[in-house]
C-alpha cells in the first residue's frame, strides 16, 4: 500500500471532573468523552525523504511543533522505518478549541501509518506511544464514547449512551482559543474546580445508560469552566440563551473555548444554531453534528 486518506474526528467532554494535581505536575482527572463526527482529514503517501507534513492552513507549523509530525516520527523510530512519508492535512476542527483536533490528528497518523506499513506495531504499542505523545490521544485510538482517568490517557470504552440516541450536538467556537496550561494553572484560584467530588463520572455514566436526557443534564460539569468563565464571561451568556432557546444540555468542552449543546435532533440543532446567530452574529464558527 502506498497511499491512505483518513478522516480525523473531534471529541466533547461530557464531564471534566478534576481531583486534584498530582506529584508529577500533571492533575488527575475523570473524564467522558464523546466521539463528534466533525473531522480533519488527513491524506498519507509513501515515498520522499523523511517527514513532509504539509497542511490547509499555512498558520499551523508543519515541523516537530505539530503533533501529526512527532506521531509520525515515534511511529518510524518504534518501527525502524527509514522510508519517508508525505502527510497532508486539511485542516477543519478549530484550534485551541477544546475539541481535540491536535490529539485526533496525531492518533489518526499513527493508525494510519500502521496501516501503511502492513501493521509492525501492536495496539499496545500504538496505546504506549499515544500516551508518551499527549494525555488526549489515547482516546482516538478507537471510536466509542469513553471514560479517562488517570491524567486522560487510561481509556475504558463505552456503548454509545441510550440517553444521547437520535441527539444532535451544536458546537461554537467564539473565535478565541483557550490554552489549556493557562486554565490548568489559573485552576489554582479556585479550590473547589481544582479538587472535585469523586465518582461524578460513574454518576453520570449511569444517567446516560437511561433515556432521560433531562436527568442526565444535571450532572454534566467541567471543572475548568471555572477559570474560562472569570475571563471569558460570553461563554456562560451562550449557555444561558441556550438553554432558554431549547436546548437540553449545554457545557464547555475541555478546556474551551468551544462551548455545546445537546439538541433533540439535528432539525432542533438547526433551528438553535440560527437564533444563537441572530442574537449573537456570524462571528463565531458553529457546527451541527449529529450523534450517532
Amino acid at each position: 500500500m502506498q497511499k491512505l486518506e483518513k478522516k480525523s474526528p473531534c471529541k466533547v467532554n461530557l464531564l471534566l471532573n478534576i481531583l486534584g494535581k498530582r506529584a508529577d505536575g500533571f492533575h488527575e482527572l475523570e473524564t467522558i468523552f464523546q466521539p463528534v463526527n466533525f473531522c480533519d482529514e488527513i491524506s498519507f503517501e509513501r515515498g520522499g525523504n523523511g517527514i513532509q507534513l504539509s497542511c490547509s492552513d499555512k498558520s499551523l507549523p508543519t515541523d516537530s511543533r505539530n503533533l501529526i509530525y512527532r506521531a509520525a516520527e515515534k511511529f518510524l523510530a518504534a518501527a525502524n522505518i527509514s522510508d519517508g512519508i508525505k502527510i497532508h492535512l486539511d485542516k477543519k476542527i478549530p484550534m485551541a478549541a477544546g475539541l481535540g483536533g491536535g490529539s485526533g490528528n496525531a492518533a489518526t497518523t499513527l493508525l494510519a501509518l500502521n496501516e501503511l506499513f502492513d501493521k509492525p506495531l501492536s495496539e499496545e504499542k500504538l496505546h504506549e506511544l499515544a500516551a508518551s505523545l499527549g494525555s488526549d490521544i489515547n482516546f482516538f485510538l478507537q471510536n466509542k464514547p469513553a471514560l479517562a482517568t488517570g491524567r486522560g490517557e487510561k481509556i475504558q470504552p463505552l456503548e454509545n449512551f441510550p440517553a444521547l440516541v437520535g441527539k444532535a450536538i451544536f458546537l461554537i467556537h467564539p473565535g478565541f482559543g483557550i490554552s489549556t496550561p493557562w486554565a490548568y494553572q489559573n485552576l489554582a484560584r479556585f479550590p473547589e474546580a481544582l479538587n472535585g467530588k469523586k465518582n461524578r463520572a460513574e454518576k453520570l455514566i449511569s444517567k446516560l445508560n437511561g433515556t432521560d436526557l433531562k436527568a442526565a443534564a444535571k450532572e454534566f460539569y467541567n471543572s475548568l469552566e471555572a477559570p474560562a468563565f472569570e475571563k471569558f464571561p460570553i461563554l456562560k451568556i451562550y449557555q444561558e440563551f441556550l438553554l432558554a432557546n431549547g436546548a437540553t444540555a449545554t457545557l464547555m468542552s475541555g478546556s474551551g473555548s468551544t462551548t455545546f449543546a445537546i439538541c433533540e435532533n439535528v432539525s432542533a440543532g438547526n433551528s438553535l444554531a440560527e437564533k444563537f446567530k441572530s442574537q449573537f452574529g456570524q462571528n463565531c464558527w458553529t457546527a451541527v453534528v449529529p450523534i450517532s
